[in-house]
């Protein structure tokens, strides 16, 4: 009996002990973090935020408002400042399709899947399928007898393109930029029975690098224009080419245009079938570029006006292949520079694990309460060390 009192009372301190220092404990913690956080030397960083400080150097180019200046033909003036504020098509975009046209890109090895040609037209296509993500296809198209420009404003005409691409049913446009000709389309597509058809937001933009100009287009965001259950829309589309004067097979001449096509898209069915349907209709395809581009040719020889968008199809961002190069060099820079900060985060992070120790023990010692309190204190600051570890 007396035994059994003697634990509650033992019980009843330790309760008591706890209590009355809990609070002064509690404190003592919110402060040392608040002050870890507040007091932050200029090297205590995180690498990305140096990276979001940082901006790629403009190529020399006789535009030097290339990124804004966006325009809807029927939209208001706060809308194309909205569109003007984040440009949807930047030199990461470029970067990326040079890296994917020089096979620098760090992708699986690509698989050919077909070989054919035609008088005035050959066409070789393959293949990947990387670990995540629909399947990527790379073609390369040499036109005869065709410049590099006729086959740029030939693929950026969509008024053009709804004549000989039955795949196309509607195209418009949302936005452009009148300096550095970066446009955002609204385009629908029509697909097999078994699959309705599909709507694509794309955003794109030409860059001409002296002996080719490399175009890219892609999906992009476009919060104004509203989803609807038909047509479908897809998000993940990505269709960029690089257009380039080649030597004919013929008389050696450069006189050929080479289309290297980068394209991979999320329809929203099953990949495998997917690329069956590409496979059965690829060539079906692909045969009909030659024939439209020789329409398009006479059309241009006899001097018909030019369309709208391939008027925006001559307006380029004029940059060097040195200067691409150098872009990939600074990148890499900056991802090693990344790579060698994060190495040093835990003695940042002991910044704040020492502060949160360290008033731990200057509350400890200060109060002359036992061990038990001692330890209690010790425990709870080491609990919040180890947590401020995994932040």
């Amino acid at each position: 009996m007396l035994m059994h009192l003697f634990q509650r009372a033992t019980i009843v301190d330790i309760l008591s002990d706890l209590a009355m220092f809990i609070t002064p404990l509690w404190i003592a913690v919110i402060v040392g973090v608040v002050v870890g956080w507040a007091w932050k030397p200029k090297w205590a960083f995180h690498p990305r935020d140096a990276l979001l400080k940082l901006r790629f150097p403009r190529p020399p180019n006789p535009y030097p408002q290339n990124d804004t200046a966006f325009s809807h033909p029927t939209a208001s003036a706060s809308s194309s400042k909205d569109a003007s504020a984040s440009p949807l098509v930047t030199e990461r975009d470029l970067l990326y399709l040079w890296k994917l046209v020089e096979e620098k890109d760090g992708g699986p090895a690509w698989i050919q899947v077909m070989d054919r040609s035609t008088p005035t037209m050959s066409y070789q296509a393959w293949r990947r399928d990387p670990e995540s993500g629909p399947p990527q296809y790379r073609s390369r198209t040499v036109f005869e007898d065709a410049s590099p420009e006729l086959v740029r404003d030939f693929f950026w005409d969509d008024e053009f393109r709804l004549k000989w691409d039955d795949m196309l049913i509607y195209a418009s446009t949302l936005q452009e930029c009148s300096l550095a000709g970066t446009m955002t389309v609204h385009w629908v597509r029509k697909f097999p029975f078994f699959c309705s058809d599909r709507e694509y937001i794309i955003g794109r933009r030409i860059w001409d690098a002296g002996e080719a100009y490399f175009c890219v287009t892609k999906g992009v965001p476009c919060p104004s224009m509203p989803r609807h259950n038909k047509p479908k829309r897809v998000d993940l589309f990505y269709s960029s080419w690089c257009i380039r004067a080649v030597k004919s097979r013929n008389d050696g001449q450069l006189t050929s245009c080479e289309v290297l096509l980068f394209h991979y898209e999320d329809m929203g069915i099953p990949w495998e079938i997917a690329k069956l349907g590409v496979r059965q209709g690829m060539w079906g395809a692909v045969k009909k570029f030659d024939p439209g581009l020789r329409t398009y040719q006479k059309e241009r020889a006899s001097g018909a006006p030019l369309s709208r968008f391939a008027s925006a199809a001559k307006i380029n961002t004029k940059v060097t292949m040195d200067y691409l190069r150098s872009l990939e060099n600074m990148i890499s820079d900056l991802l090693e520079t990344e790579n060698q900060d994060s190495s040093d985060k835990p003695a940042g992070r002991n910044i704040h694990k020492l502060l949160i120790v360290g008033g731990a023990i200057a509350l400890a010692c200060t109060l002359d309460q036992g061990l038990l309190t001692k330890a209690v204190i010790f425990g709870v600051a080491r609990r919040f060390a180890k947590m401020g570890r995994r932040l």
